[in-house]
């Protein structure tokens, strides 16, 4: 989502953020994109910059020879410094393998800045299989949640982000967790439901909304990017509901990935848990280098 062109938008719109876009070739063949962040002064003798979560690699490509290679480019067009501050999240899965390979480029691994945690659906399956391949306590709490006369209805145009921030936000300032600052999700949502591709999901039982999803669609994937449930909504099972309808809708719209946020174990063990038990894959990306 990071690399999606909206969430570029979102950057320079809150953050005063630049974008600078890239393709890579590899002996003659495109074999992915970048969208970089930057920010310039005094003629950029002072240049920050920023890889979050890319390259996206096209298939077939992405190996960590191509990762060497792509590296080596990244430093030659930035190399390193005086005034040039650089940061890259790279989207590679932590090995030692792929640690050795940005050491190797002379790229310094951040202490204290663990790991990007999320957890990928498939989503080429047949909903039988992915419902087949749900955690038992998750099915069960899905079945429960579809008798219980829920109404569910899908905001494709946007109409709808004011209401699910504002929920958010008394709610993130009520529990004190960890997640994106209002202000920012607000624009990041509207960049992303300019293209057409924000997702708001809601679930109301006698004409009262009792929770809802929002998710930020990109390339053949989609992003879980906040919740929110009321105490009743909980009791019903109504974001389990929303998780999975949000599974069906996209499914049936051909996306093949559902990259379902952040999650880690440190502050936010029962979020990871709820969404574990859709069945995906746990990732771990290297982490954060300069």
């Amino acid at each position: 989502m990071l690399q999606a062109l909206p969430y570029a938008r979102a950057m320079r719109s809150a953050k005063q953020q630049g974008a600078r876009f890239g393709v890579i070739r590899i002996a003659g063949a495109e074999a992915g994109l970048l969208q970089l962040q930057e920010v310039g002064l005094a003629g950029r003798a002072i240049h920050l910059l920023s890889l979050d979560r890319g390259p996206a690699w096209f298939d077939g490509f992405g190996s960590l020879d191509h990762w060497h290679g792509f590296l080596d480019a990244l430093n030659a067009e930035f190399p390193r410094r005086l005034g040039r501050r650089r940061r890259i999240l790279p989207e590679l899965t932590d090995t030692p393998a792929a640690r050795d390979r940005l050491t190797a480029a002379g790229f310094l691994r951040q202490d204290g800045q663990p790991g990007y945690q999320t957890i990928w659906l498939d989503l080429d399956p047949t909903l039988d299989s992915l419902r087949a391949g749900l955690k038992q306590k998750w099915r069960n709490t899905l079945n429960k949640a579809e008798r219980q006369g829920l109404a569910v209805e899908v905001d494709e145009a946007g109409d709808r982000i004011d209401w699910i921030v504002a929920r958010y936000a008394a709610d993130k300032q009520a529990r004190d967790y960890p997640g994106p600052a209002p202000a920012f999700l607000a624009v990041l949502a509207r960049a992303f439901a300019a293209d057409g591709k924000c997702l708001v999901l809601t679930a109301a039982r006698d004409g009262e909304t009792v929770a809802a999803v929002l998710l930020l669609l990109h390339g053949r994937s989609a992003t879980y990017q906040v919740g929110w449930s009321s105490p009743e909504g909980r009791t019903l099972g109504a974001p389990t509901l929303l998780l999975w309808n949000a599974v069906t809708w996209l499914q049936e719209r051909g996306y093949h990935d559902f990259d379902l946020g952040g999650v880690n174990d440190r502050d936010a063990a029962g979020v990871k848990a709820f969404k574990a038990g859709l069945g995906g894959e746990e990732v771990r990306l290297v982490g954060q280098y300069r």
